[in-house]
């Protein structure tokens, strides 16, 4: 079997799937990557048994066959390789040999027969959403979700569907963030929760444009098509926590501030906090906003001065810098609004302006004031 293709265009195809390829895997197959010829189309495939990815794109070949070829390897050399067509002899042993115009690369390939199959997807409820639509919602969401393994409802993001709307949910029981799409219309009202690798691959792998996606889901698996590229991946079995009940319904005082003056001021004083839980203690009055913090153990002390919109009572409360300022680096207006009520309730970060069709609130919970 033997097919040529442009070594540029193949490295760029396989780039993005190369992601889903585990370093440490208990099957050494995983490792490889599944090439596919029929006619002049080539299908290449990666998977970890959680999540698959494939792309497609056009050689020039005769056969028909396929080959698994180790990932690895074939990605070190075309990424040494100048642009230029390149020959794939493959022989009855799965042995790979590869011609470029200077030079001969030989490596062992694997049985294809061995290469996990792919979930059928069966009985799928489908709809469609734009690319940059899911790349901003996977990108306000993800950084929000847990990495505790005991929860594994929260080690995804939960997509709630609706007949008018889809909104995409994360939380790790110290922050919650809800981004919220009026422009998508779904078949039911459904749910289910995808796990964060394959939302992190398809942040990568997709376009920030108007491209339309067809997602499908089962009970068991998620579908994701776009152009040359399918994603699979296997939906997380667990129930997400009702995440309605802790969004606060009456937080009466609104603060708004200059997001990057804020993150600025956050990064300068938690420099001083305890690393422990980056404590800084927000104390706000009239139009003046002050973070303070400090670590006993080694007398550090932080101080710093703002000025602000306040509309509300004095008040003081104290939050995780660390957790403020990954939640400004998702905000993309000039400024910010906080809502708050008490130095003991959840205060809501959002932007000051929302672009049509789209919604986003981020949840902090407080700490207890030392």
């Amino acid at each position: 079997m033997k097919f040529i293709v442009s070594s540029s265009a193949l490295l760029k195809q396989l780039q993005p799937i190369n992601g889903v390829i585990s370093t440490n895997t208990v099957l050494p197959i995983l490792e490889d990557f599944l090439f596919e010829i029929e006619k002049n189309k080539l299908t290449v495939v990666a998977t970890d048994l959680e999540t698959v990815m494939k792309i497609h794109m056009e050689i020039e070949a005769n056969d028909t066959g396929s080959v698994c070829i180790p990932a690895k390897i074939l990605m070190d050399s075309l990424k040494n390789i100048p642009e230029q067509p390149l020959t794939f002899s493959i022989d009855k042993n799965f042995g790979v040999e590869i011609t470029s115009s200077n030079g001969k690369y030989k490596v062992m390939g694997e049985n294809p027969s061995n290469f996990p199959k792919e979930p059928p997807a069966d009985d799928t409820t489908s709809f469609t959403i734009n690319s940059s639509s899911l790349v901003m919602a996977v990108n306000s969401t993800l950084f929000a979700v847990s990495s505790d393994d005991l929860r594994p409802a929260m080690t995804g993001v939960f997509f709630e569907m609706d007949k008018k709307s889809l909104s995409f949910v994360a939380t790790d029981a110290h922050r919650l963030v809800k981004y919220l799409r009026t422009d998508v219309s779904c078949p039911k009202k459904d749910s289910f929760i995808v796990p964060r690798k394959p939302l992190a691959l398809l942040k990568t792998a997709l376009p920030e444009n108007d491209d339309e996606l067809t997602i499908s889901y089962n009970t068991n698996h998620l579908f994701i098509k776009h152009g040359e590229m399918d994603l699979v991946c296997r939906l997380i079995d667990a129930r997400f926590p009702d995440y309605k009940v802790v969004i606060p319904t009456d937080n009466p005082y609104k603060l708004i501030v200059n997001k990057n003056e804020f993150q600025g001021a956050l990064r300068r004083v938690s420099i001083f906090s305890n690393k422990s839980n980056y404590q800084v203690v927000l104390t706000i009055n009239g139009s003046q906003l002050q973070l303070a913090s400090q670590d006993t153990d080694f007398s550090f002390e932080g101080n710093e001065r703002m000025k602000c919109q306040y509309d509300g009572g004095d008040l003081q409360i104290g939050f995780n810098a660390k957790f403020l300022i990954e939640m400004l680096n998702n905000i993309e207006t000039e400024d910010i609004v906080m809502e708050l009520s008490s130095a003991t309730k959840a205060g809501l970060i959002k932007p000051t302006e929302q672009a049509s069709g789209e919604n986003m609130m981020m949840l902090v919970m407080p700490l207890m004031l030392n």
